[in-house]
C-alpha cells in the first residue's frame, strides 16, 4: 500500500501583497515564503522530501490564486516516478487562478524510471481578467546513466478548462510513438512552455508572444526541427520542444518565460532563486 500526500495552497491578495497560506497532510511542503521583486509577487518552492512516487503513492496538490493575487511557484529538483510491480504512482494538480489573479508554474522535470507505472494530471481553471505561464517537462528513463526507458509507461493530462487539454498514453514498447519521426523521434525529452488568458490577447500582443517563443528557440542549442510554435486559440501560445537531456530543453523554456513575462504578464524576469543553487 503506498501513502496518499495532499498539499493545499491558498494565495490572495491583501494590501498589495500576495499571501500565501497552505495545509498539508503528508511529507509535501512548501519553503518559507520569498519576495524577490516586492510584495506583490510571492515566489515559492514546492519541497518533496522523499524525492519521488513509487507504485500505489498519489499526490495531490491543490492552488488557489484568489483574485489580484499573484503566485510563482517551482521545484528545486526533479520529480521522480519510480519503478513499480503493481499499481500505479499518481500525482494530480488542480488549480484555480481568480480575476485577475496571475500563476507562473516553473516545476523542473518529471523522471519517468524504467519499469515505471504512472500517471500525472494537471487541470486549470481561469477566472475572467486571469493570465498564467506555465511549464512541463516529461524525461523518459535516465539515458546519461545508461538506463533506457525500456519498460513501463506513463499516462499524462494537461488542460485548461474551456481552452486547451491533451492527454497522452506512453508505453516504452510503443515503437511508433518513441522512435517514429511523427512521434518523439528517438528523443527522451519532451517539454512543453504555455502563457494563457482567460480573454484573448490582442493581435500585436499574439504576434509578439509566437515570435519571442521562436527567438527562444533560435537561441538553444537545440535542433529548431524539434521545436515548434503554435496558437492554437487566440487566448493560448503553445511551445513544444523534443531534446535528448533535461537541460537544453529546459534552457529553451527559460528563455521563453523570461521573453513572456514582459508581454503577458507586465513584469521583468526575476528567476527563482533556486534556479541559481
Amino acid at each position: 500500500m503506498g501513502w496518499h500526500g495532499h498539499l493545499h495552497l491558498r494565495a490572495r491578495h491583501d494590501d498589495g501583497r500576495t499571501v500565501v497560506r497552505d495545509r498539508h497532510h503528508g511529507p509535501m511542503r512548501v519553503l518559507a515564503a520569498l519576495y524577490p521583486e516586492g510584495p506583490q509577487v510571492c515566489h515559492q518552492v514546492l519541497v518533496h522530501p522523499p524525492g519521488g512516487l513509487v507504485g500505489g503513492d498519489r499526490l495531490d496538490l491543490e492552488i488557489e490564486v484568489e483574485a489580484d493575487a499573484h503566485l510563482l511557484l517551482t521545484t528545486p529538483g526533479a520529480t521522480r516516478l519510480y519503478r513499480s510491480t503493481g499499481d500505479e504512482a499518481c500525482q494530480h494538480v488542480d488549480v484555480r487562478v481568480g480575476p485577475g489573479a496571475r500563476l507562473e508554474w516553473l516545476p523542473l522535470e518529471t523522471i519517468v524510471y524504467p519499469g515505471a507505472r504512472s500517471a500525472t494530471r494537471w487541470r486549470c481553471t481561469l477566472a475572467p481578467g486571469a493570465r498564467m505561464i506555465g511549464m512541463d517537462m516529461l524525461a523518459l528513463g535516465l539515458p546519461a546513466s545508461g538506463q533506457a526507458f525500456d519498460r513501463g509507461r506513463h499516462c499524462q493530462h494537461l488542460e485548461i478548462e474551456g481552452l486547451w487539454r491533451e492527454r497522452a498514453s506512453i508505453n516504452a514498447e510503443d515503437a511508433r510513438l518513441l522512435r517514429s519521426p511523427l512521434g518523439w523521434a528517438g528523443h527522451d525529452v519532451l517539454a512543453t512552455a504555455w502563457v494563457a488568458a482567460a480573454e484573448p490577447f490582442a493581435p500585436d500582443e499574439l504576434a509578439a508572444l509566437v515570435e519571442t517563443a521562436r527567438e527562444a528557440i533560435g537561441e538553444t542549442t537545440l535542433d529548431p526541427s524539434a521545436a515548434g510554435i503554435t496558437s492554437p486559440d487566440g487566448r493560448l501560445v503553445l511551445l513544444r520542444v523534443l531534446a535528448r537531456r533535461a537541460e537544453p530543453a529546459f534552457d529553451a523554456l527559460q528563455r521563453a518565460w523570461r521573453m513572456w513575462r514582459p508581454r503577458a504578464l507586465g513584469l521583468p524576469a526575476c528567476a527563482p532563486r533556486v534556479w541559481r543553487t
